[in-house]
């Protein structure tokens, strides 16, 4: 019963639970991975504001295509009589794992406005980094934030429903 109030029950709904991770992750992962590389500034900072509607697009697009073999990956870890939450934090963790193996090579390439081998020479001393920061954001940011707004909007959905019946 959790996850039916917190988890999207329609295609509108998937795309604002989508939107509120994408955008919440984005503007936290890009910078902060960013500033680790280069060095914490409001000149890095601002730099990286310029990138992220390319990074956010790139993101979006790499979250419709790891869904299914997140998914996947989860169906194997996971047990049938795991719990909610263990399912959905397994489930966080095969998608984090798989966009920040893509993103730590994309993303380098859409900051840096070139395509070089520089991300994939430097991809293991990388990569534990960027995974770490965006299953930290994930989990603890971006995730709870947006399973909060879908209760909401799914109890304000209940209570009108209710409201509907009773008037008729």
């Amino acid at each position: 019963m959790e996850y039916y109030l917190k988890l999207p029950r329609n295609k509108k709904e998937t795309a604002i639970f989508m939107g509120i991770i994408s955008l919440i992750s984005v503007n936290i992962i890009a910078p902060l991975i960013t500033c680790f590389e280069i060095g914490f500034s409001f000149a890095v900072w601002k730099n990286v504001l310029g990138v992220l509607p390319v990074i956010w697009t790139a993101v979006i697009a790499l979250v419709l295509i790891t869904h299914g073999p997140a998914g996947y990956l989860t169906k194997k870890i996971a047990g049938p009589n795991d719990s909610f939450s263990a399912t959905f934090l397994i489930n966080t963790l095969c998608t984090v794992f798989l966009m920040s193996i893509c993103m730590t090579v994309a993303g380098a390439w859409i900051g840096s406005g070139r395509i070089s081998l520089d991300p994939v020479y430097h991809f293991f001393y990388k990569w534990p980094r960027n995974f770490t920061i965006a299953f930290g954001v994930e989990t603890f940011i971006a995730q709870p934030i947006a399973r909060f707004v879908m209760i909401k909007m799914h109890r304000f959905q209940e209570m009108n429903g209710r409201a509907a019946a009773i008037e008729k």
